[in-house]
């Protein structure tokens, strides 16, 4: 992810744009459902025990696959209705278990087709099935839910998760949004695939992670057709039906004029985190195509955003992943892409297979952060969000390289430039392998942890350098890592011992040495 807190532009030109989405809300309603036989016995725990988002997630079972159908309205009294459907495996014996939801009103849930008992206090869900799940049993939960998901608003982070735009929904959170629009086991140690049967009122559109098996049609019927079928690239851009703003821009359709629908669906084959799941609805130009790679990219721009091209927009997505496969390992996903909304919101994330962009507009370096985030976050993820720098750290060291590229400063530059901050507090009283809850989006974890890496190429060379990243994200693709992983592994691909040089870089404060 990347953020401005006072303003893209001028961060941009001081160095990586900085922070995250932190969701801490307690609005929940407690109550049971309804009644019925209820099993007793052991409950799983209630978190995922990760100090950094205390209460977030969720132990005692697994989820394979999140089935989400989702009935979306902006601007309606009620914007969601929808049905979950998550399917898990017991890891132990459960009498009862918890998912992760905030605010919404649950309407019904069953476990294997048989009617639960829920309990809610705050963002804590608390399911009673009606029989006593054993260990290594496979169950299907049902919660079907409806209402409008409360937009967070952060007086140092401003606005994200559920984010109302003048024509739809722009949905990015991390670390921990993603329970305000779904019931989940809300951390990323839990990664899982994910299906979307998404309905919107006719003339918008709607885009989510993964391949559409179904044809994703632009604002003037171009787009993209279902991928199984082979990407096709067609027209897009412009108004949709329905009129438009006086300047050319998307205005909202009133809800009483949305009786018509359309529907897509979209499949995500490879295990995704929870935070990096998204739906954006509104007016999309949409043009698919491939990177001389062969990947399908399916590339989505708001046509309000003023100055973003979307063919360029959708080069640069290709020319990215080109880019960073032959540097990082293959591409982990089957289709790449990204999108850009004329949502208010001054930050970019890395929602996996097509990252999503606010109405700052296009900035490539922006760009190529968010793509490395796919090898880095997306497929490897962070197993506990103290390790956040193998995400960030990565991906600021991959948006300097695609800097240099571009003709910008030199990677080395980039270091140097930091390296003579000397009365940095921010940068070098915080240490990037453990900065902190408060800290976990701060400077450290983006700018030194980038530095990190480039110290650590000047110490193996480039050649080792890059092996090592292949290693890594061929060794943990599709899961997670930390980095007392990545150090053993960087000893063995270099045949150096490097436990100090981490150490000094990572874990102590103060400036290391060169």
């Amino acid at each position: 992810m990347l953020r401005g807190t006072a303003g893209l532009a001028a961060l941009a030109v001081a160095g990586s744009l900085t922070a995250a989405c932190e969701v801490s809300i307690n609005h929940g309603k407690s109550g049971s459902g309804p009644s019925s036989a209820a099993a007793a016995g052991p409950a799983g725990p209630t978190t995922a025990g990760d100090p950094y988002v205390p209460g977030d997630g969720n132990g005692g079972y697994d989820v394979q696959n999140y089935n989400l159908k989702l009935n979306i309205t902006p601007d309606a009294s009620t914007e969601l209705t929808a049905t979950a459907t998550i399917t898990a495996t017991a890891r132990e014996q459960l009498g009862r278990f918890n998912l992760d939801l905030t605010g919404l009103t649950i309407s019904s849930i069953t476990v294997d087709g048989r009617p639960a008992r829920q309990q809610r206090a705050g963002s804590e869900l608390e399911v009673t099935p009606a029989k006593e799940l054993a260990k290594g049993a496979k169950f299907t939960t049902v919660v079907k839910y409806s209402g409008t998901p409360r937009t967070i608003s952060d007086p140092i982070l401003g606005t994200y998760g559920w984010v109302r735009t003048s024509d739809g929904v722009f949905i990015a959170c991390e670390p921990s949004g993603a329970h305000t629009w779904f019931p989940a086991n809300d951390h990323p140690s839990d990664k899982a695939t994910f299906d979307f049967e998404v309905t919107v009122p006719q003339g918008l559109t709607a885009i989510a992670n993964g391949e559409p098996t179904t044809p994703v049609t632009g604002s003037e019927g171009g787009g993209a057709p279902g991928l199984p079928g082979g990407p096709g690239g067609g027209p897009g851009g412009g108004e949709s039906p329905g009129g438009g703003a006086p300047n050319g821009g998307p205005s909202v359709v009133p809800a009483a004029d949305r009786r018509a629908t359309t529907t897509t669906t979209w499949h995500v084959k490879e295990p995704m985190a929870t935070y990096l799941a998204t739906v954006d609805v509104g007016r999309f130009a949409v043009r698919t195509g491939k990177t001389a790679n062969g990947k399908p990219v399916i590339t989505a721009v708001d046509p309000s955003v003023p100055g973003v091209n979307v063919d360029a927009f959708a080069k640069l997505n290709a020319d990215v992943i080109d880019q960073w496969s032959t540097l990082f390992g293959p591409y982990p996903f089957d289709s790449a892409g990204g999108l850009i909304d004329n949502a208010q919101v001054d930050f970019a994330l890395e929602t996996q297979t097509r990252p999503v962009y606010g109405a700052f507009g296009l900035q490539p370096t922006v760009v190529a952060h968010e793509l490395s985030h796919q090898w880095f976050g997306d497929s490897v993820s962070v197993g506990r969000w103290q390790d956040i720098w193998l995400n960030e750290g990565f991906a600021t060291y991959a948006e300097w390289l695609w800097g240099e590229k571009s003709g910008g400063p030199s990677v080395q530059q980039q270091f140097d430039e930091r390296y003579r901050e000397e009365s940095a507090g921010e940068l070098w009283d915080v240490p990037p392998g453990n900065p902190g809850r408060r800290q976990m989006f701060g400077r450290s974890v983006y700018d030194r942890g980038g530095m990190t890496l480039v110290a650590l190429r000047g110490r193996i060379g480039e050649p080792t350098f890059y092996k090592l990243l292949q290693t890594w994200t061929k060794e943990h693709k599709y899961s997670t890592g930390t980095t007392k992983e990545f150090i053993a592994l960087a000893n063995q691909v270099s045949g150096k011992k490097l436990d100090a040089f981490f150490e000094a870089w990572l874990y102590q404060r103060g400036r290391p040495a060169k």
